[in-house]
């Protein structure tokens, strides 16, 4: 049960986790960087942000985990495999709050 005393569904854990994501500003800079809807993998996003692969690669596993993001695609890249993610934030709360349109 919620602190509210009600049941805790699916839903509300679902939520609660995309909140939590949320609270971390870096999460937040990979959501919007992912706004336009193209696949991106960690290495590209942590170009465009000026953060180290193993921190922005983090994030991406915590918004993935929650539903944020999605995994898209995989590349083959001299002997490793790069992941490529694209936007599934669909909770109209947490895109408005990333000031991203509907």
């Amino acid at each position: 049960m919620g602190k509210s005393g009600r049941k805790l569904d699916g839903d509300d854990s679902e939520a609660s986790n995309l909140l939590a994501a949320l609270g971390h500003e870096q999460r937040r800079q990979i959501l919007r960087v992912m706004a336009d809807g193209k696949a991106i993998s960690p290495k590209e996003v942590g170009k465009k942000l000026s953060q180290p692969l193993s921190h922005v690669s983090y994030h991406i596993r915590v918004l993935a985990a929650c539903g944020a993001i999605k995994l898209v695609r995989t590349k083959e890249v001299r002997g490793s495999t790069q992941h490529f993610y694209c936007l599934a934030l669909e909770a109209e709360w947490a895109r408005q709050a990333l000031g991203l349109q509907p």
